[in-house]
């Protein structure tokens, strides 16, 4: 069934939303905004400028969760993470650095989905 909503006047990140919550399933970046590109009937001079623009924004858009291995979905599908509150202040502090290591990585495997 084809889409007769007029897209021209939503903004990307709102495209891409439509997208994966009609679709229901995560779907690889090049796919998902190549399909917004695709709806926007966006005039696109670079290809690879657009995907980048496109996939900056649902990046940066906190409705939208990267599941890994290119794959996005959003973030209301998965349950929000609960916080273990300790008392020892050591294990606060390697907590936190896990964590900035945890985000470190992301920002690599994310940095090299984009170079494909």
């Amino acid at each position: 069934m084809p889409d007769t909503q007029d897209f021209t006047k939503k903004t990307e990140v709102d495209i891409a939303y439509y997208i994966l919550s009609h679709a229901g399933q995560t779907m690889y970046y090049k796919d998902l905004v190549l399909d917004v590109i695709e709806k926007k009937h966006k005039p696109v001079q670079s290809l690879s400028a657009a995907i980048s623009e496109v996939y900056t924004l649902i990046n940066m858009d906190s409705r939208f969760h990267y599941e890994g291995e290119g794959q996005w979905g959003l973030t209301e599908w998965n349950p929000p993470e609960t916080k273990r509150h300790t008392r020892s202040s050591s294990s606060t502090s390697s907590g936190s650095s896990h964590a900035a290591n945890k985000a470190s990585r992301r920002k690599e495997k994310l940095f090299e989905s984009i170079q494909e």
